[in-house]
């Protein structure tokens, strides 16, 4: 009874891969001939198309293996890349904004230099006044110059304090970027290593990917991608082991069994969704590998 409860609640939960195998079960039953090799433009037997698909299978996961080799530099490498570039346009901004203060801060200079004159030359017309209001004006104006000189200087104050700080973030930011500069060559070259020692052999399995890939047909071999996507360890096509799927390890019918050592069709697991192989002609194609 346990049993039976269970299989129930894995049918009435299908992940996306069942879909994807029940739509290459469904098709095959819709066009035999592309299945079971009676009207296959390219004349393969099923039994063909599983060897096809199972080296292909072999193919891809040892391009996967040089992939996990490499590890997360790849994605350390294009971090580091983006944190340098951010570093640069901080370091741009900073640069710009202590320019900015410097002129700011020479203007204010100026402006002084400007009012001193002024009082200098009003303290002179003082001396030559006719009356008390033109005295008492000119008493204003090197009032307003005096109180225009204190504000030029607190705001120098002010910009000059901000310079400060501002030269410290740009040493700061200069130093940061040194930092991962030099992160970033040694991971690059670390990667560099890798993909040096692995470049060859990984082209030589993706031109054997390419060359497996025109004798499958098209629309089956995009089943097996979309099913190999949706898959934790990338295994589209696995073996039956001790009578269940070598996928998700589920139990699978004797009658499925049988189907699947006659390779009349392709038989997929009905509760991952992986197309299943048996084991005898898994072992000749590692055979021919070999």
């Amino acid at each position: 009874m346990a049993t039976k409860t269970t299989v129930t609640k894995a049918k009435a939960a299908q992940p996306a891969e069942k879909k994807a195998a029940q739509i290459i079960e469904k098709n095959s039953k819709k066009q035999a001939g592309n299945l079971d090799g009676t009207a296959d433009d390219k004349d393969l037997t099923v039994e063909e198309r599983l060897s096809a698909l199972y080296q292909l299978q072999k193919i891809v996961s040892q391009i996967d293996e040089i992939k996990t080799l490499r590890g997360d530099l790849p994605l350390e490498v294009q971090d580091l890349e983006d944190e340098v570039v951010g570093l640069n346009t901080r370091l741009t901004k900073f640069t710009h904004e202590i320019k900015e203060i410097n002129a700011t801060i020479g203007q204010k200079k100026h402006e002084i230099e400007e009012s001193r004159v002024k009082i200098e030359k009003y303290k002179t017309q003082q001396e030559n006044v006719r009356n008390n209001r033109e005295y008492d004006n000119l008493s204003k104006e090197i009032e307003y110059q005096s109180l225009e000189i204190e504000l030029s200087e607190k705001r120098i104050r002010e910009f000059t304090a901000e310079k400060e700080r501002r030269d410290v973030e740009l040493n700061s930011a200069n130093e940061l970027l040194k930092e991962r500069k030099l992160d970033l060559k040694v991971k690059k070259n670390e990667l560099d290593e890798i993909v040096t020692e692995t470049k060859h052999e990984e082209e030589q399995l993706r031109n054997k990917v390419k060359e497996l890939e025109t004798k499958i047909e098209p629309r089956l071999l995009s089943a097996f991608k979309r099913i190999r996507k949706n898959a934790r360890n990338g295994l589209a096509i696995v073996t039956v082991q001790r009578d269940a799927c070598g996928g998700c390890f589920n139990k699978i019918p004797a009658q499925s069994q049988l189907d699947i050592c006659q390779h009349k069709k392709i038989i997929v697991c009905e509760y991952c969704g992986r197309i299943l192989i048996d084991q005898e002609l898994a072992n000749e194609n590692e055979s021919e590998n070999e």
